[in-house]
């Protein structure tokens, strides 16, 4: 049986609070700007997580440490209330709301491949020999003490762009459902606004996402592996 670190688990738990946390605040800060203020009368225009916990507890605490601590990793869920009737009336703003989300968790992705490879250039870090999710970097020699730093971005980089690439998923009820309204004529963005809305077409979504993202999950992991450290090739 296969031994779980549980420290790991929690570090990814701890990741997993934050990243969902900026998630959905982002919505819940572009929908307040762009005119509704239900997400921000429920105090999620927030970066703590207690406004967000209190709303989805189950999803946003109970399955990402049970995940954390049996699995080594987290995952879970969230939401932002919104007025549907002010998604009716201004749909590119909803749409806008529904990428805000996804364009959070890229900001985070993107701050901590900055930090990797600014450790990397200045030599803090190094490549890795066997590369894994939490582990894209090793402690350059002579600094072990930066091992957990690179675990931490490591784990907030590659669940940043996980999180961002699943939520874009163009199925209801992800983000990405939502957020084709940008590029989408208004007529077929509203079809895809009333899936969202109906329970099963939500459930049947989800479970095509699910069954499409460990398809590209690794693929993920590769370029993001390239990205990291040009010139070398991991099996």
């Amino acid at each position: 049986m296969e031994r779980i670190d549980v420290a790991n688990g929690l570090l990814w738990f701890v990741a997993f609070l934050f990243s969902t946390t900026f998630h959905e605040a982002a919505h819940a800060f572009v929908a307040w700007r762009g005119g509704d203020s239900t997400a921000y009368r429920g105090g999620q225009v927030s970066l703590s997580p207690l406004p967000h916990i209190r709303r989805e507890p189950i999803g946003m605490v109970v399955v990402p440490l049970l995940t954390a601590l049996t699995r080594g990793w987290a995952i879970g869920w969230a939401s932002t209330p919104y007025d549907p009737n002010w998604e009716a009336r201004y749909p590119k703003r909803a749409a806008l709301m529904a990428a805000a989300g996804p364009g959070g968790n890229l900001l985070i992705a993107l701050a901590s491949f900055v930090a990797l490879k600014a450790g990397l250039a200045a030599g803090v870090f190094g490549a890795p020999r066997a590369a894994r999710f939490e582990h894209l970097v090793d402690p350059a020699a002579g600094g072990s003490g930066f091992g957990f730093l690179g675990q931490v971005l490591s784990i907030f980089l590659m669940l940043n762009v996980l999180l961002f690439v699943f939520n874009l998923l163009p199925f209801p009820p992800l983000d990405g459902g939502s957020a084709l309204g940008l590029v989408l004529p208004e007529a077929l963005a509203q079809q895809i606004r009333a899936l969202t809305r109906n329970p099963m077409f939500s459930l049947a979504g989800l479970l095509i996402a699910w069954q499409v993202f460990p398809m590209i999950a690794r693929p993920i992991f590769g370029i993001v592996l390239r990205l990291l450290h040009p010139g070398l090739v991991y099996g």
